[in-house]
């Protein structure tokens, strides 16, 4: 005789659940039958039960977490790869509007490249996961804040694809000179971007070690461009006679050069997100964004200054521009290289040009990977529709996001212009790096007692609560950035504000739907996480979430 669940009545496997029908008394104040937990005590592989019993099969899954094996030199390695191929397209775009005061320019941006470190760090340490600004968001806001954030870091993700194979394709021209036609240069850009969704559609992602060394070799080249141009090249009275504010650059000009150098910083999210897999995330992440701000402030300004040496502000007809901002404004860097005096010009030149488009299609793979995974776990959060974590069935990927997210990085590169591409990136990066800023302060104010091994000290008591004043004025610069680029710049306003209606459309109406409140954390329950799952004996396990949400 068989019990309800198809197997033998008596029979049942260790660690199982057996409940047992229990008849109430009947009359006034009877209540329903209902099942209640058996008594007796299971022993051996398999123990008796009463017909009519009903068993429940407990499946716990296994708790999938990452390897913490990175430590400081790891973290410095991979940001840098990020942060510091920028370069290779920020110091054409910044010279373009800043001219002889882009080191200046680099260095304000710089400033607040520092502020958002700060921010990045303490919030990183005390909530060590991935995610970014949007699981700052979600600690310091609600789940509605986090999707903007994570939007928004999805765009700049986006844009870092396009900006890095588009700079990649120019740094080419050393080798096939036809590149340096827009055309040809805008079709190896997408067919770049082409290969890179395939390569990652298919699971195949270059070593981490190999990153990590060209990372260093990147460092190396860079130090080396900037030992040599300060021995060639330098010109002290050349760089302060060529900035007149007010005339080249213009104050307006200057101030928007400050917006467009912040595009040298991008990338700043890479080491947050590794938080996951960092050793003593409280140690090594602190120290590695310490290592980044040093490395990436002395660099950039080191170059900038030698660039504007080599290639100076020329007037003519009352309008100011330099070769850096012609020329060269989509592979500066190669024009250092080349300015250098023989043999020096003949040797780095090809090296730059292999070096910059190797690291910066890097940037761009790691772009690709960052937007998947960041999609992928908004939609296990119900930020996105289930399509976006849908996983491939052979090779295992999120190929739909990759698909899409990686078409929106192709329509963003059509246009061919580099300016563009940073315009939009500005508005995307301002925009995530204010609720960053916001969200540390959210959190200051609604977890005042969680434990942070990292904390900034400069902070203004107010009511009761610890304001970290970096964030603040942090919050403000990129706040004040991101305005101007809207009201100034239609490109970047109208891309931006399009992105940003679309995906709170989306949002909106995918939480109406599932009748969830706008801002409540609501998590997917995936087929492989630390779970419990209550089955009767004989129903097949789940094979991938169903979609239904379990609040948090």
């Amino acid at each position: 005789m068989a019990d309800e669940t198809g197997r033998p009545a008596g029979v049942h496997r260790p660690g199982d659940r057996v409940y047992r029908p229990v008849r109430r008394p009947t009359g006034p104040s009877a209540l329903p039958t209902e099942l209640e937990p058996a008594r007796e005590r299971q022993r051996g592989a398999a123990a008796a039960h009463r017909p009519g019993d009903k068993i429940v099969r407990v499946v716990r899954g296994r708790e999938l977490t990452l390897r913490r094996v990175i430590g400081v030199g790891g973290l410095f390695a991979t940001g840098y790869g990020n942060v510091g191929s920028s370069i290779y397209y920020a110091l054409g775009v910044t010279t373009l509007f800043a001219l002889g005061a882009a080191p200046l320019a680099l260095g304000v941006a710089g400033l607040f490249f520092i502020l958002t470190v700060l921010t990045y760090t303490e919030a990183t340490v005390a909530m060590p996961e991935a995610g970014g600004a949007s699981s700052f968001a979600r600690h310091g806001f609600n789940e509605m804040v986090s999707f903007v954030a994570g939007w928004a870091t999805l765009m700049s993700y986006t844009v870092t694809i396009s900006i890095s194979v588009y700079s990649a394709a120019g740094y080419m021209a050393v080798f096939f000179p036809v590149l340096k036609q827009p055309a040809p240069h805008v079709a190896v850009a997408v067919a770049a971007i082409v290969l890179l969704m395939a390569l990652n559609i298919l699971g195949i992602q270059e070593a981490t070690g190999f990153s990590l060394i060209f990372a260093a070799i990147d460092l190396a080249i860079q130090v080396v461009l900037v030992i040599l141009g300060t021995m060639f090249l330098l010109n002290i009275d050349r760089l302060i006679s060529q900035v007149n504010f007010g005339v080249a650059p213009t104050w307006p000009d200057f101030v928007y050069g400050i917006a467009v150098a912040m595009v040298a910083y991008t990338g700043i999210e890479t080491i947050s997100n590794m938080a996951g897999e960092a050793r003593a995330p409280a140690r090594t992440v602190p120290r590695s964004y310490a290592g980044l701000i040093f490395a990436v402030l002395v660099l950039f300004i080191g170059i900038s200054t030698v660039a504007l040496s080599a290639f100076p502000v020329e007037c003519v007809d009352g309008r100011c521009s330099t070769e850096l901002a012609t020329t060269y404004l989509d592979d500066p860097v190669a024009g250092i290289a080349e300015r250098m005096p023989p043999p020096f010009n003949h040797i780095l030149a090809p090296i730059v040009g292999i070096l910059a488009s190797s690291i910066l299609l890097i940037a761009a793979n790691a772009g690709v990977i960052g937007v998947s995974r960041l999609a992928f776990s908004m939609g296990a959060h119900q930020q996105l529709p289930h399509v976006f974590t849908r996983i491939h069935s052979r090779f295992g990927t999120p190929y739909i996001a990759i698909t899409i997210f990686s078409v929106a990085a192709v329509l963003l590169v059509l246009p061919g212009s580099i300016t563009q591409l940073s315009e939009a990136y500005v508005f995307a990066a301002m925009l995530t790096f204010t609720l960053a800023h916001l969200s540390l302060i959210g959190m200051r104010v609604r977890k005042p007692g969680l434990y942070r091994a990292f904390k900034v000290t400069l902070g203004l008591p107010i009511a009761g609560r610890d304001i970290p004043l970096t964030a603040v004025a942090g919050c403000l610069g990129t706040a004040s950035v991101w305005v101007l680029v809207v009201v100034t710049y239609p490109f970047g306003r109208w891309v931006g504000l399009a992105w940003m209606a679309l995906g709170i459309a989306l949002y909106v109406l995918y939480r109406r739907r599932l009748r969830l409140p706008l801002g409540a954390t609501v998590s997917a329950i995936p087929s492989l996480t630390m779970v419990q799952l209550e089955r009767p004996y004989g129903e097949p396990p789940p094979q991938e979430h169903s979609g239904r949400p379990t609040r948090t």
